[in-house]
C-alpha cells in the first residue's frame, strides 16, 4: 500500500500532515508526531506583530534618552505571553530539524505588506523546508473595495516570494466574491500551494465580567465541507498544490479530501481531542479502506471526485444544490 505523496515539491510519505499549533513549539510532541506518523509538521505561527514589537523594542533601546519613543503596542500581548519570539522561532526551527526527519514547515501570520515579510528569508536560512503564509485579515473599512483587499494578499505573497526560493503555500479565506479567481490570482502570484481554509475565530462576551474574550473551538468534521467542495473545484485547474484543512478527524474525512484532489490533509483538532497518537488511527483506516476497495495507492484515488471532468463546475455545483434542497434532512 502506497500512501505516498507530494506537496510543494516535498516527498511525503504519506497525506497527514500536522497543522500549526502549539503541538509543534515542543521538541518532544514533534518526535511523537513524527514517530505516530505525520509526513510533515508545520510549526506554530510567528505574527506580523511579534515581529514590529521586536523591532520597536530594538528602536526603543538604541534611542532611548532622546526626544524618540517607541510605537504604543499597548494593544497586542505582552511578549512573554509568546513562547516563540523572532529570534527563539529562528532557533526553534534549527532545533525541530535537528530533532526530526520530517520536513519541517514554518509559519507566518500577516494581514499587510510590510518589512515583516523579509524575515521570510530568516526563516529559509535558519533550514525551514517550506513556508506557510497565514494571511488573517477581517476588512472592516467601509470604504474598502474587494479589489483592495485582493490586492493587498496579492501584494504579501509577491513581496515574500521576492525573497525566498523555497516553496511558499497560501493558508487564505473563502471569503472572496470570486474564490476561484482569487486561487487563480494566487497561482500566477507564485503560491506554490493553497490551505483551504483559514478559521476565522470569533469572540464571545464574558456576561458576567463584561469583557470581549476570545472563544478558540475546535473544529468538527462538518467544517470539512467548505474546503472540499473548492479543493473539488480547483483541482487541475492550477498549478499550485492544494492542501485542505480544518474538519480532518479521520481517515475517511482524509480520503475523502484527496478524492477531490488535495495533496495533503492538515490535521490539529483531531490531534488535541484524541492525542498526537491519533496519527496512527487515522492512516491505518486509510489502509483499511484503500485495501478493501482495491485502491494501491494515494496517487490511484486522487483527484478521482474532482470537477475536473465536468464541463461547467458553476453548473455543476448548482445541481448538487438543487439535489440538495429537495431532499429534506432525515429526522430523529
Amino acid at each position: 500500500m502506497d500512501l505516498s505523496t507530494t506537496y510543494m515539491g516535498l516527498k511525503l510519505k504519506n497525506p497527514l500532515v500536522s497543522s500549526a499549533s502549539t503541538l509543534s513549539d515542543d521538541l518532544g510532541k514533534l518526535r511523537q508526531t513524527e514517530d505516530a506518523g505525520a509526513s510533515a509538521v508545520v510549526l506554530h505561527s510567528l505574527f506580523e506583530e511579534q515581529l514590529r514589537a521586536d523591532r520597536a523594542e530594538l528602536n526603543y533601546s538604541m534611542t532611548q534618552g532622546t526626544e524618540s519613543f517607541a510605537e504604543a503596542l499597548s494593544y497586542f500581548p505582552e511578549p512573554a505571553s509568546f513562547q516563540l519570539g523572532p529570534e527563539e522561532y529562528l532557533e526553534h526551527i534549527r532545533k525541530a530539524k535537528a530533532a526530526v526527519k520530517i520536513p519541517i514547515i514554518a509559519s507566518l501570520n500577516g494581514s499587510s505588506v510590510g518589512g515583516w515579510t523579509d524575515y521570510a528569508k530568516r526563516i529559509q536560512e535558519a533550514g525551514a523546508d517550506a513556508l506557510e503564509l497565514n494571511i488573517y485579515f477581517i476588512p472592516t473599512d467601509l470604504t474598502m473595495s474587494g479589489t483592495v483587499v485582493e490586492e493587498r494578499t496579492l501584494d504579501i505573497v509577491r513581496s515574500v516570494k521576492s525573497v525566498v526560493s523555497f516553496p511558499v503555500a497560501v493558508k487564505c479565506s473563502p471569503f472572496f466574491s470570486n474564490m476561484a479567481n482569487m486561487a487563480y490570482q494566487l497561482d500566477a502570484a507564485g503560491a506554490d500551494a493553497l490551505v483551504l481554509f483559514n478559521r476565522f475565530y470569533q469572540p464571545d462576551i464574558d456576561l458576567e465580567e463584561l469583557e470581549i474574550r476570545p472563544n478558540v473551538l475546535l473544529s468538527t468534521p462538518q467544517a470539512a465541507r467548505l474546503p472540499l467542495t473548492w479543493i473539488g473545484i480547483l483541482y487541475g485547474r492550477i498549478r499550485a498544490y492544494l492542501a485542505a484543512t480544518s474538519g480532518v478527524h479521520s481517515g475517511a474525512d482524509a480520503l475523502k479530501m484527496l478524492m477531490v484532489g488535495a495533496s495533503v490533509t492538515m490535521v490539529t483538532s483531531a490531534l488535541y481531542k484524541h492525542g498526537i497518537g491519533h496519527l496512527a488511527v487515522m492512516e491505518k483506516e486509510m489502509k483499511d479502506w484503500m485495501e478493501k476497495h482495491e485502491y494501491d495507492s494515494v496517487r490511484q484515488l486522487r483527484g478521482s471526485m474532482s470537477q475536473t471532468n465536468c464541463h461547467d463546475p458553476a453548473a455543476f455545483e448548482r445541481a448538487q444544490y438543487m439535489r440538495a434542497i429537495q431532499k429534506p434532512p432525515t429526522l430523529k
